[in-house]
């Protein structure tokens, strides 16, 4: 099954699909879309968008290019966005990466574009290339970056930054430093020569910066008259839209980055700076052929399809057909090239598109399955045109069986085939192929290289279905989805996947003993299969141990959950490890938990990574008992506060008054919530009043630009873009008799090694006298920042801002960080 799978990858990748639309119906294109798509078949030109993150592509540049100018466009994003912060839910690092990454798919699906990314992992901010190179693993990145050059074979690479350090994001030069070392060295063929087996060596034309005045500093001049200029804002009548708003609906699928954009009109001009390659005076694709003249033999493909073209009516597609099939059997006559592969698969899809023909692959009764296990299938194929059409085989790819058959389809006369295949027991999950290893902070790890490049993994089970048009044989890969109609939203597609027989799921992320006191540790064993029966149990540090050690279980029912619960008692020594959760069924051990992801705008995902917690036994003291929690976006620190015995309940903003305040010990805002929550500018007030009173207000990180009111504390204070990535980090303590570093807890340096990804983000540079500072830190050659950490007395309580990131560190179980934030709560108690 694994050989299957490579062939796929590799296919997928060559013909310019980023991967199927696994949980998308079947594509339905209707004439405007068939119009289109003959116009890209007389095109033969490509060019990659090159950069860091999801985001940072032009969106209306790439709709300009797929579908104003007709060429394959792709973007490569060198990360999935695992570092970034989520407005949309709780999921963060590689949760978020996953949501991200389907975000960029749907983005892609709006402009026409394809994506690809390299194995680099988004580990956070970092503030200069050197840092970042010092995460990342620059050779494995640069491999990636070439065998996607070489695999797509971009006539011109754009890149989204500049090269030249400029104090933009560490990563973002990085990218662009990427690209102009892959531009060379995917020519050579002496670097990454491995790669050689399966591509090329590739030239592309020429290196560009898509620049603009957003790079220059306001005491730069930006100069135009060395550039290359593109008026991108142009209309499509076809689509109904210009590339403007065709952008604005693209980029809006950047919804956990909050990047809902409204589109607008009218010229809309792009500019491009010459890095390497050949320059040009008046065209990105100066001086590349992108007519079928550059496929030596195509003059008669060139022809056919020019008359296609032509003659095509909107009205009756299917008309187009037979000069189609000419074309296609001229092409195919052609000897082996790359653009022969890729306008075949493009032919074929037109094709389909002209004959109305729809195909599907749907399991019947459920999403997933467990190897060794049968799949009930429903097979639809639809023949709406006139033109002659036969099944004549189709091809079980996951289960190693075809059926032949000669089954004419009828004009729009539906043939249902239904059947049941059993999934080889050695079928892997369908983890995404950049978890199933463990990799590194700054790479993923894969070891299939045929995988590397794709936007998430190819289809689980895949069925061929084999036809003939009037005599010409063509063969459609059809992935295989679930489908149910619900009875609210109609028909619902997701994907299809192999599932572990049993899930373990500890309800905790980290569990935090600040004493010697047993803590209940709650499982939730739910079978991915009938008849499932055996034990779970814990895998404890050692030291500990759990009453009882062990629970059978007896699930009768796919999807029925038993929930059990062990009282886990501590060691006596300070430690740092992990409880893990275990069943043993039928002589087998299964650790894999069950995390599913659903938002509207992207389709179903769902992973199975191990289940396991942090475990952190800690000396914590701590004074207050209830706390009052205004959630910011993607918010898990309330859950933690709850960890460490605190009381936490939700506020919500439309109710803050500070009289009914009064009853917490302490109140958080959480991380962007001046960012995201509009009343907050109206109940402000409320929340000082309830300090002057004699609360305790903890408020932490927002973003500088955004927010919906300037007076964040009871005295003056401006935020900046100010920093600390380096998340080991000297800390220096600039107040060390202050109560925060000393009661109930004694802060220490200790307290700030083993912290994740950064040490805070967003410091005040500008904050009145009456702010205390307590904290100083910096990255390596900085200037010190004095502000993560201000404190102020107001009234009879405390106002605490903080930029520190305890939004990463609590949830990470990070003991120093709890020790901190405990002192920040218990202020005036």
């Amino acid at each position: 099954m694994t050989s299957v799978r490579v062939v796929v990858a590799s296919l997928l990748l060559a013909c310019g699909a980023s991967s199927p639309s696994l949980a998308q119906a079947p594509k339905k294109p209707d004439a405007a879309d068939i119009r289109l798509a003959l116009d890209k078949l007389n095109v033969l030109g490509s060019v990659l968008y090159f950069a860091a993150h999801p985001d940072d592509e032009n969106t209306r540049l790439i709709a300009y290019l797929a579908n104003e100018r007709k060429l394959r466009t792709g973007y490569l994003s060198l990360t999935r966005g695992d570092g970034g912060q989520n407005l949309i839910g709780s999921e963060i690092r590689e949760e978020l990466g996953i949501i991200r990454t389907q975000e960029l798919l749907q983005a892609r699906r709006v402009d026409g574009g394809e994506q690809f990314f390299s194995r680099a992992n988004d580990f956070g901010f970092s503030k200069n290339p050197a840092e970042t190179f010092t995460i990342w693993n620059k050779e494995q990145v640069l491999a990636d970056a070439v065998w996607t050059i070489r695999k797509f074979r971009p006539d011109v690479i754009i890149t989204r930054f500049s090269p030249e350090p400029s104090g933009t994001h560490g990563h973002h030069t990085a990218s662009a430093m990427i690209a102009v070392e892959a531009f060379d060295a995917a020519a050579d063929p002496k670097r990454f020569p491995e790669q050689l087996k399966t591509v090329e060596p590739w030239q592309a034309k020429r290196l560009l910066w898509n620049t603009s005045s957003f790079f220059y500093s306001q005491n730069q001049k930006f100069d135009t008259s060395d550039k290359l200029v593109l008026d991108a804002g142009v209309y499509n009548p076809l689509l109904g839209r210009s590339y403007n708003e065709i952008a604005a609906q693209s980029r809006s699928m950047h919804k956990s980055q909050g990047f809902g954009s409204s589109g607008t009109r009218g010229e809309a001009v792009e500019y491009f700076e010459f890095l390497k390659g050949a320059p040009a005076k008046t065209d990105v694709l100066e001086g590349v052929s992108t007519s079928w003249s550059r496929v030596p033999g195509s003059k008669d493909v060139a022809q056919l399809l020019g008359e296609a073209l032509k003659s095509y009516n909107p009205a009756n597609p299917a008309a187009s057909v037979p000069v189609l099939l000419k074309a296609h059997a001229a092409l195919t006559k052609l000897p082996a090239s790359y653009w022969k592969t890729v306008k075949q698969q493009e032919l074929q899809e037109v094709l389909k598109a002209c004959l109305g023909l729809y195909l599907e692959a749907s399991s019947v009764r459920d999403y997933s399955v467990s190897p060794g296990e049968q799949v009930a299938l429903s097979l639809e194929a639809v023949n709406r045109s006139a033109v002659p059409v036969t099944l004549t085989k189709v091809e079980y790819l996951f289960a190693h069986q075809d059926t032949t058959l000669q089954q004419k389809l009828e004009m729009n006369k539906p043939l249902f085939l239904k059947t049941s295949k059993t999934v080889p027991a050695a079928m892997p999950y369908s983890q995404p192929y950049w978890l199933q290893v463990p990799g590194s902070v700054g790479m993923f790890r894969v070891d299939d290289p045929a995988l590397i490049g794709l936007a998430q993994n190819p289809a689980a089970a895949q069925v061929n279905l084999h036809l003939t048009v009037q005599g010409q044989p063509f063969t459609f890969a059809v992935p295989v989805v679930y489908k149910r109609t619900d009875p609210v939203e109609g028909e619902q597609y997701r994907p299809f996947e192999i599932a572990p027989p049993v899930f373990v799921n500890i309800t905790e992320k980290v569990y935090v003993f600040a004493d010697a006191q047993p803590k209940p540790v709650t499982v939730r064993v739910r079978a991915g299969k009938d008849q499932v029966e055996g034990q779970v149990s814990l895998r404890l540090p050692e030291g500990w141990r759990s009453e009882p050690a062990n629970h059978s279980i007896k699930l009768s029912q796919k999807d029925e959950e038993q929930t059990f619960t062990f009282q886990v008692y501590p060691g006596a020594a300070q430690t740092e490890s992990a409880i893990s959760a275990v069943v043993t069924s039928k002589g087998k051990t299964y650790s894999q938990s069950l995390r599913t992801i659903q938002y509207a705008h992207i389709p179903t995902q769902t992973l199975f990574p191990e289940a396991v917690a942090k475990a952190v036994k800690l000396d914590l003291k701590r004074k207050g008992q209830v706390i009052g929690y205004l959630m910011g976006a993607g918010d898990e620190v309330p859950a933690s506060l709850q960890q460490i015995g605190y009381a936490v309940e939700q506020l919500r903003v439309e109710n803050l008054s500070a009289a009914a305040l009064q009853k917490y010990d302490a109140v958080v805002v959480g991380v962007r919530a001046y960012n995201t929550m509009e009343r907050l500018k109206f109940q402000q007030p409320q929340l000082l009043q309830y300090v002057q009173n004699g609360g305790t207000l903890v408020v932490q990180y927002n973003v500088s630009n955004g927010l919906v009111t300037p007076n964040l504390g009871p005295y003056a204070l401006k935020l900046s873009n100010d920093r600390v990535t380096v998340e080991d980090s000297d800390v220096r303590f600039l107040k060390p008799n202050h109560p925060v570093l000393n009661t109930p807890n004694k802060i220490t340096e200790q307290d700030f090694r083993g912290w994740v990804q950064e040490r805070g983000l967003y410091f005040p540079n500008q904050w009145a006298p009456e702010y205390e500072a307590i904290l100083s830190a910096n990255d390596p050659g900085e200037s010190p920042k004095d502000s993560g950490l201000l404190v102020a007395k107001y009234g009879k309580g405390y106002y605490v801002y903080t930029g520190y990131s305890f939004f990463r560190e609590l949830p990470a179980g990070v003991p120093g960080a709890y020790r901190l934030f405990v002192n920040m709560l218990s202020l005036g108690k």
